[in-house]
């Protein structure tokens, strides 16, 4: 689009053919491989937005998490794993049970079908070592 000045004041104009056309080579490039290139914008979309549980998960900025701490096999090592990481960290917004149960709640409901029954039992126990270790 180009903008155009009116009295000091930046407009946007609407997109003319040549930009339309410019948008969708860049939809239909960003969507290659991701599934039915003719439903254009919607698929590329679709395909961009679903990535985003996984960079959550590694790449969160409210708790630093040890690696790996979702695969360990012991609910008590991940609950005192949670408790230090939302205890030590200054840049989470809730208090730090509410922020180490919520990241452990959204890694089990993230995962979903693809979580091995055995981790999520294990999982779901650490849930309740966290509720112990913050006397809840």
């Amino acid at each position: 689009m180009c903008p155009q000045k009116k009295e000091g004041m930046m407009i946007q104009n609407q997109p003319n053919e040549e930009e339309k056309k410019l948008e969708k080579d860049i939809i239909r490039s960003e969507g290659e491989g991701f599934g039915v290139i003719s439903q254009g914008y919607a698929v590329a979309r679709r395909q961009k937005r679903s990535n985003w549980s996984s960079r959550v998960t590694k790449f969160s900025n409210a708790l630093d998490l040890e690696p790996g701490v979702f695969t360990w096999k012991d609910p008590r090592r991940i609950a005192r794993s949670l408790k230090s990481s939302a205890e030590e960290s200054h840049r989470r917004k809730a208090g730090s049970y509410q922020s180490a149960m919520s990241m452990l709640n959204f890694y089990i409901n993230r995962a979903g079908a693809h979580l091995n029954p055995t981790q999520k039992k294990i999982l779901e126990k650490a849930k309740e070592e966290l509720r112990e270790l913050f006397k809840r």
